[in-house]
């Protein structure tokens, strides 16, 4: 009987789900196992990983650099790791995989390292220097007035339709991690920067197979990725590189420096523990020690 289900399911989710329920684990902690196992499960069958007996470490880490990049948070990471770890160790010791490819899957950054912070010049480059009027420019302008405007996750803004705006009150629709949706303002200046790139330049750069719904398009006439959002920031920024993710982190901590509270930045993030939160304001106590060293005569 267990071959046969085997046979049917190499990845054994049925068995693993069932051993997490026969255990000490919370049932918070047992849904969130099994939701990363099948979230991974999908990632892997679309590389063409069928089996777990295909697996290897870099196939792991493959994956974890891509959740990295999407803009998954340092405690999110280091949850799906640990899954992961679980899951392979249930694995080996059934002998359904003999060797446990995630041994030596690293964890995220301690979390003493703070976010990078986008630099004065950096923010001046992006937003303020003359790009032209070309219908990239005005696309890639409002771009990034949308991810430091409204703090928004590169997927976050990937995912973004003409629906997503309120046109009127310049309000984002936002549909975040866990498919949930808040809402995000954004300020007047980002307003009219997506306001031109859909009226004057969006139909420019759409093909007769382009989503009709999408806001923003790569140079293919398809939704904008996450790999095209960082294509735009070296373009602009050149040699001074600078993570789109970081945009969001700048976001954060510039509310927090202008007196924000805390759960409000939290609200705003789509953040659903006020720990990740916190971690900006270790940010803004950074900077303010590192403005006073730099310019008070006895710093």
């Amino acid at each position: 009987m267990d071959d046969d289900t085997s046979s049917h399911d190499p990845w054994e989710r049925a068995g693993y789900e069932m051993t997490l329920a026969s255990m000490a684990r919370s049932l918070e902690t047992q849904r969130a196992y099994v939701a990363d196992l099948d979230a991974f499960m999908s990632w892997a069958i679309e590389q063409g990983v069928t089996t777990p007996t295909d697996l290897s470490q870099r196939v792991l880490r493959s994956y974890m650099a891509f959740m990295h990049a999407r803009g998954d948070e340092r405690a999110s990471l280091a949850r799906r790791r640990a899954s992961l770890r679980s899951y392979f160790k249930w694995m080996v010791e059934r002998d359904h995989v003999r060797v446990d490819p995630s041994t030596r899957l690293s964890a995220p950054g301690a979390a003493s390292a703070l976010p990078t912070v986008a630099t004065r010049e950096q923010l001046d480059a992006l937003l303020d220097a003359d790009w032209g009027d070309d219908r990239w420019a005005l696309r890639d302008r409002a771009v990034c007035e949308v991810l430091y405007g409204a703090g928004l996750r590169v997927s976050e803004l990937c995912g973004l339709t003409l629906d997503s705006v309120q046109w009127g009150s310049g309000l984002l629709r936002v549909r975040g991690k866990g498919n949930k949706e808040r809402v995000v303002p954004l300020h007047e200046t980002g307003q009219r920067a997506v306001q031109r790139w859909r009226d004057e330049a969006r139909a420019q750069c759409m093909t007769s197979t382009s989503p009709t719904d999408v806001l923003f398009f790569n140079r293919r006439g398809m939704p904008l990725g996450p790999r095209d959002v960082r294509r735009i920031l070296d373009t602009r920024l050149g040699p001074a590189h600078l993570h789109p993710h970081a945009l969001r982190h700048t976001f954060a901590t510039h509310l927090l420096e202008g007196g924000a509270d805390l759960r409000i930045v939290q609200e705003l993030l789509g953040h659903e523990s006020l720990t990740t939160t916190q971690l900006y304001t270790h940010v803004s106590k950074a900077r303010l020690q590192a403005i006073h060293r730099s310019t008070h005569p006895r710093g």
